[in-house]
């Protein structure tokens, strides 16, 4: 069996699809752990308002993934007083602190989730790595797309959620099949 063999067969896309639903899971985690506290207290306005007129809070974990899918140039579509909606990047508005690291962290995890992908397919050459690596696309595609309905809060008529074509587009596919790949072909100069 060739290289190239390995990294489109099952071994490839195993690898692939593992190391990319772990690099989404890590990169919610990231932006969990790293934004809980400014989240919660961002929410505090409007929670308040919420639960003063009986409407549900907003949860930290999903107002998290909203975060979480900014970092990935994802807007977050809401619902604007005159009807439609407006797109909003939590991220983006930000001033500077630890909210613009989120722009860092999904291209850094998938880069690392390429490379193991492309050392898990023993890819020698640069393009089989590439190949290898952009397979994360298997793992990473499928949980951004339940993520974007997952991370969905109803406001009367409308919803806060990401924007889902390109939760699906961007996130899901262009991200982890470029900084897969970068991965993966970076995983063939390592390779003895």
């Amino acid at each position: 069996m060739s290289v190239s063999d390995r990294t489109s067969g099952a071994n490839g896309i195993v690898g692939g699809a593992a190391t990319g639903a772990v690099a989404y899971v890590l990169g919610y985690l990231v932006a969990y752990v790293t934004q809980q506290s400014t989240v919660e207290t961002e929410l505090e306005g409007f929670n308040f308002f919420a639960d003063l007129f009986g409407s549900d809070p907003i949860p930290t974990w999903q107002a998290i993934g909203w975060v979480f899918y900014n970092g990935h140039f994802v807007d977050t579509q809401v619902p604007s007083l005159v009807g439609g909606a407006r797109s909003v990047n939590l991220v983006s508005q930000a001033d500077g602190g630890s909210l613009t690291l989120l722009f860092v962290v999904p291209p850094v995890l998938l880069i690392v989730a390429g490379l193991v992908a492309g050392r898990l397919a023993e890819a020698t050459e640069p393009v089989d790595g590439a190949t290898a690596g952009a397979l994360v696309l298997v793992g990473y595609l499928p949980l951004a797309v339940v993520g974007a309905f997952l991370f969905r809060y109803s406001v009367g008529d409308g919803t806060v959620a990401p924007d889902l074509i390109t939760a699906v587009l961007l996130a899901g596919m262009v991200y982890p099949a470029v900084f897969g790949a970068v991965g993966g072909a970076g995983a063939t100069l390592l390779s003895d």
